[in-house]
């Protein structure tokens, strides 16, 4: 469990870090991102009240959003919650600050792939993609829970490696990502984290992912982190989610789901994000509204969900109050009425059966087809009732595409098993080994039921 030190590294004021942060807070132009550049929406030279100085806030100071003690309830938990669900407070404390920054980064780098080169979106030996934000993202939350924690007590398990960084032809790609995690870490602290003396070399960004190289297992305590989750989305500008959990002895303790592209209004999740876009350019946002992008977080035991606005859009859209609010799942037991989640990519799942399944248990509603994670937020605060995925034959499930989202919807007060029931298993590795047939994951029991009794009634002639 951390320690009271501990705490003070995650709050520490950035005040006086030297003519490097001075100078980057000045000129935003030359904090590089792929694509684009990044803006800073306050000077970094602006004293902060952290109860470290006398000074007055910045407008945007982390005091605002992350009191500076974690049990001084800053994510909506009461301090007997904390108590009876272990007191994680520590740890939870620090991984919704950094995926906070997190989302900021993915933001900035997302904003610069449009209309402009995409060669440092790069393709993985299973074809899968990767870009400077998936790097960018595993090596800033790396860093921060290493300078958190001590990085001889973090042990992460996370989807990306140092192999294609360190290529000899890579050199302009290292660089992007190199920029793109100093340009997050310069500002870390609005989020109220200590932020490094100085920028950091290539040496230490790629020591930042190499270190997340742990397998998890049955016993101890680590980290689970995907980077950008739906990384095809994120390359299209589309939904996406930056996923964070802590697992000892094979529990999820916490969940962390950021999802910055993710709408307020639940209608807009059956559009594709570049027509709200469109749409926001014409009819822009009213001032002060938070229109889309959360955070999304629960912890073990609590019985309690939240969702927070983002950071990195309190000034750019006028919000006054960034405070959590709580989340629940849907009350909506009657398929008839229930919206219901699958992939969007057909070459790990399987449409044809879940929509033969969906006419059999009733659902009448065409799926909301979703990349990443969000399926489990969409979830977890009540904007649909079901996801389903049932991987074709010789597909593993990995832990970091459901840890996260599988804590956030328990605590919601949803059920999440394997298609026998079972909970899942988190305890064998980087895959859910043993996972029986598929996922459904739904905002109650009764329609868990029926969809476990209807797959048991026409998987011998799925063909999968």
């Amino acid at each position: 469990m951390a320690t009271a030190t501990l705490a003070t590294c995650a709050i520490i004021s950035t005040v006086g870090r030297g003519n490097f942060y001075l100078m980057k807070a000045l000129a935003p132009k030359d904090r590089a991102f792929i694509g684009g550049s990044a803006s800073s929406s306050s000077p970094a030279s602006a004293p902060l009240n952290l109860g470290f100085s006398d000074c007055n806030p910045s407008p945007i100071s982390p005091l605002t959003f992350f009191p500076a003690s974690p049990m001084a309830s800053p994510f909506g938990f009461q301090r007997s919650d904390l108590m009876e669900a272990g007191s994680y407070a520590e740890e939870l404390s620090v991984a919704v600050r950094v995926v906070q920054m997190a989302c900021s980064l993915c933001q900035g780098v997302q904003e610069g792939l449009f209309g402009r080169r995409r060669e440092q979106v790069k393709s993985k030996d299973d074809a899968s993609l990767v870009t400077v934000a998936d790097w960018g993202v595993q090596a800033t939350v790396s860093w921060v829970l290493s300078q958190c924690f001590g990085s001889e007590n973090v042990s992460i398990v996370a989807e990306e490696d140092t192999q294609t960084l360190s290529g000899k032809d890579a050199s302009g790609l290292l660089e992007s990502v190199v920029k793109t995690v100093n340009g997050c870490l310069v500002e870390a602290h609005k989020y109220g984290l200590k932020a490094p003396q100085k920028p950091l070399g290539s040496n230490e960004v790629l020591e930042a992912i190499g270190r997340c190289n742990s397998n998890g297992g049955p016993k101890g305590r680590f980290w689970v982190l995907d980077p950008v989750d739906g990384t095809l989305g994120f390359v299209r500008g589309d939904q996406y989610a930056i996923a964070l959990a802590l697992i000892e002895d094979g529990e999820v303790v916490l969940g962390i789901l950021g999802c910055p592209n993710y709408p307020m209004k639940k209608q807009w999740l059956n559009y594709h994000q570049r027509y709200y876009r469109l749409i926001s350019k014409i009819s822009p946002p009213v001032a002060g509204s938070w229109h889309k992008g959360c955070v999304m977080y629960a912890l073990r035991g609590s019985g309690k969900a939240w969702m927070q606005p983002l950071v990195y859009d309190h000034n750019k859209f006028g919000l006054h109050n960034i405070s959590p609010k709580p989340i629940k799942v849907s009350s909506v037991d009657d398929p008839a009425f229930a919206t219901f989640c699958e992939p969007v990519e057909k070459s790990n799942s399987k449409h044809s059966f879940t929509a033969g399944l969906a006419q059999s248990v009733g659902l009448r509603k065409q799926p909301l087809r979703v990349y990443s994670m969000v399926k489990y937020a969409a979830i977890a605060c009540g904007d649909a009732e079901i996801f389903m995925k049932f991987a074709k034959a010789g597909y593993k499930e990995k832990i970091w595409d459901h840890a996260a989202g599988v804590i956030l919807i328990h605590e919601a007060g949803g059920v999440v098993t394997d298609a026998g029931g079972k909970p899942l298993d988190f305890t064998k590795g980087i895959y859910l080994e043993g996972l029986d047939r598929g996922i459904v994951a739904c905002s109650g029991s009764l329609l868990h039921d029926k969809i476990i009794t209807a797959v048991d009634a026409s998987w011998d002639s799925s063909k999968l």
